[in-house]
């Protein structure tokens, strides 16, 4: 039988049925929904094992047709909600709200949410990964960070919106000030924190108002045509198997952290740290290949687990096995009033975990404890086999940005290359290789004075060539069955200028004083931060975003609880955790710089006589480093000898995995500083 889609009545019947598929017609075109809200796999046909996971080649035909028609109808629909700032005036006052809050973030705080949680980009055009608008009848605010003032500037209505700068201009201390007396300001808890709701309440009372959580959330009342949540399929996670990394063991050792701190649960609300403790991984959101999902640990190991069951294969359901219930989000609430029902001790991170938790567990009587994910920690911290398939993803990824820095250096000088053009390039040189899963994050690919703008983003509209006698920046990363990459280079397009190479190569020391830092255990990367910034504070300049982050393994390309960063941190830098090593500089309107490298925290060597347990970084990213951008004489010898010992590695790491034409540039472009 020959099915051909829609221009046959009822094929799809007859296909499932035929098939032997359980599922009714409406519910498979449900689930393609879904699955057309999600981002496209790295298997295109993998989600097709939700309905058969072995379905005939006709049935996939038609299904791929389905999955087609559904994402070219998300791509067609006109939004024909008017002036989105009206309409949501015009439902504050029809429920007696003052005002309403909405922040960049979905139910688990992520940096990249699905499209259904693009509240703030639907409200406000402001495509970055983090921020805040409040909305009161007679005004409104965008907060943003450093990484996004030039970006919100470009994006954003200014006579609609007024822009501040988080930090400087605090979004509690402009409500206070704004929010009129006895105004109800309405949020949604699913977007909120704890720590984040009482700030806001803090806030509201300094106005003389009051902070209200809302049963539903206003965006969503208004959203004409607002997306499907996604539907992707979870996939086992046996990329690395060692001592210690197999899914039972790691919920032994967290639940036994629970119980010897006498809690009788956790709430996990974080996706990647429920993708770490049961050794899955999903597709539901783009660049990072995350389920998004609740669950709860028990301190005997045992696990709830809360999501849409239809993204779990019988496969994934064999390999959770019995320690592990799944039940609907429809269920978590229920599961909650349970632990207040038995007085259970259950933890709860309050930076990260909806405040609607929360309020579930006060109602029902649970004991709260506030503490961190349980998973945070040991999640960071790297077993020896992750950090040995860890340095292979680098090497993996050092060719595929070493082709690609060949292949500009050919080709920028004639000024016909642009932005997209060349961040495109980089992509495909990286998917040739089978292990590649897609980027960790979109591609910064900027020239110019576009490499000012900390976060940029290439569009149609933004797209400029490389020019002779500018700056490019790109910043990029790749998904690795066993890593997550993210590297920064900075070149030249034929000649540089005097303050170009200045500027370059201040940075360039910040990167080589926190490479090459020896530090005792227990220190934070707070206390390292300055090491990177010194060099530029000499020349009065410095950078406005955190040196370093933490980085996940096949997760989050910006991972905790480490950082380096002016912002205080608590967290000690362990063995086994990776850190991004990243200063920079930025010059509106004309260039940016950043020199990023990803490094792991290992033992140091003591030397004779030490009286403490030292700690260094080894540096896994792998591609060279613009020699044309470094006013050798501004070096120490010191400098000099790490910059040619690391060209050395890269090109004697890399050259036997690259082609012919590459390995040449390579041994040209890494032989040692004059």
């Amino acid at each position: 039988m020959e099915y051909r889609g829609d221009d046959a009545p009822g094929s799809l019947d007859a296909a499932l049925r035929d098939a032997g598929v359980g599922s009714s017609k409406a519910e498979v075109e449900a689930l393609i929904a879904g699955v057309a809200a999600a981002p496209p796999g790295y298997d295109a046909d993998a989600w097709m094992d939700l309905i058969h996971p072995d379905a005939p080649l006709q049935l996939r035909a038609l299904l791929r047709h389905k999955l087609g028609t559904a994402r070219a109808t998300l791509q067609q629909r006109a939004d024909d909600s008017g002036d989105r700032l009206a309409a949501l005036r015009k439902e504050l006052k029809r429920r007696r709200l003052a005002g309403f809050v909405v922040p960049r973030a979905d139910q688990h705080q992520g940096e990249y949410v699905a499209e259904a949680s693009e509240r703030l980009r639907w409200l406000t055009s402001f495509t970055g990964s983090a921020g805040t608008a409040v909305v009161l009848l007679d005004a409104a605010a965008l907060f943003i960070d450093g990484r996004y003032t030039q970006q919100a500037r470009d994006e954003v209505d200014g006579a609609a919106f007024e822009l501040r700068h988080v930090t400087h201009e605090p979004l509690n201390d402009w409500i206070a000030t704004h929010l009129p007396a006895r105004g109800r300001l309405g949020y949604d808890p699913w977007l909120h924190t704890r720590k984040q709701v009482l700030a806001l309440e803090r806030a509201c009372s300094r106005a003389g108002g009051r902070a209200v959580p809302l049963e539903a959330n206003l965006i969503d009342r208004i959203w004409t045509n607002r997306p499907p949540e996604p539907i992707a399929p979870v996939i086992v996670h046996d990329a690395v198997v060692a001592p210690g990394l197999w899914a039972a063991e790691k919920r032994q050792c967290v639940a036994a952290t629970l119980a010897s701190e006498g809690s009788d649960a956790a709430v996990l609300a974080q996706p990647d740290a429920i993708a770490w403790l049961l050794n899955i991984r999903g597709g539901d959101v783009a660049y990072a290949p995350l389920l998004l999902a609740f669950a709860i640990l028990h301190n005997d190991a045992s696990v709830e687990l809360f999501c849409d069951p239809r993204k779990l294969t019988p496969r994934v359901r064999t390999h959770l096995g019995n320690g592990v219930a799944v039940a609907s989000m429809d269920a978590f609430a229920a599961a909650l009033a349970k632990l207040g029902d038995r007085r259970a001790r259950v933890r709860v991170d309050a930076e990260r975990c909806p405040v609607w938790a929360v309020q579930q567990l006060q109602k029902a009587g649970a004991r709260l404890e506030f503490a961190d994910d349980p998973c945070l920690l040991p999640k960071a911290i790297k077993h020896e086999a992750e950090l040995a398939a860890i340095r292979e993803a680098h090497r993996i990824d050092g060719a595929a940005l070493s082709r690609f820095l060949c292949w500009l250096a050919k080709s920028a000088p004639s000024g016909q290359v642009s932005e997209m053009a060349a961040a495109e390039q980089l992509e495909r040189f990286r998917a040739e290789h089978p292990s590649y899963r897609g980027g960790s994050f979109p591609t910064i690919s900027a020239a110019a004075g576009n490499g000012a703008i900390v976060h940029y983003r290439v569009t149609e509209a933004t797209n400029r060539l490389l020019e002779p006698g500018s700056l490019y920046l790109v910043d990029s990363g790749g998904q690795y069955p066993s890593a997550t990459t993210d590297v920064t280079r900075t070149v030249a397009v034929g000649s540089p200028s005097e303050e170009m190479r200045r500027r370059f190569t201040g940075v360039l020391q910040g990167h080589i004083a926190l490479a090459t830092a020896v530090f005792p255990h227990g220190t934070t990367g707070g206390q390292l931060d300055v090491l990177a910034r010194m060099p530029l504070w000499r020349d009065g300049v410095d950078y406005d975003h955190g040196t370093g982050h933490g980085v996940g393994a096949f997760l989050c390309v910006h991972e905790g609880p480490q950082r380096i960063s002016k912002v205080p941190n608590a967290v000690a830098l362990e063995s086994g955790m990776i850190l991004s090593n990243e200063p920079g500089y930025y010059k509106v309107g004309q260039f940016g710089i950043r020199i990023e490298n990803l490094v792991a925290v290992v033992a140091a060597g003591a030397p004779e006589g030490a009286e403490q347990d030292l700690r260094e970084f080894e540096t896994l990213t792998l591609a060279p480093i613009d020699r044309t951008l470094i006013d050798v004489t501004a070096l120490s010898e010191q400098e000099r000898a790490w910059v040619d010992a690391y060209h050395q590695r890269v090109r004697d790491t890399l050259t036997p995995r690259v082609d012919d034409a590459t390995a040449v540039w390579l041994a040209e472009v890494t032989h040692p500083l004059c």
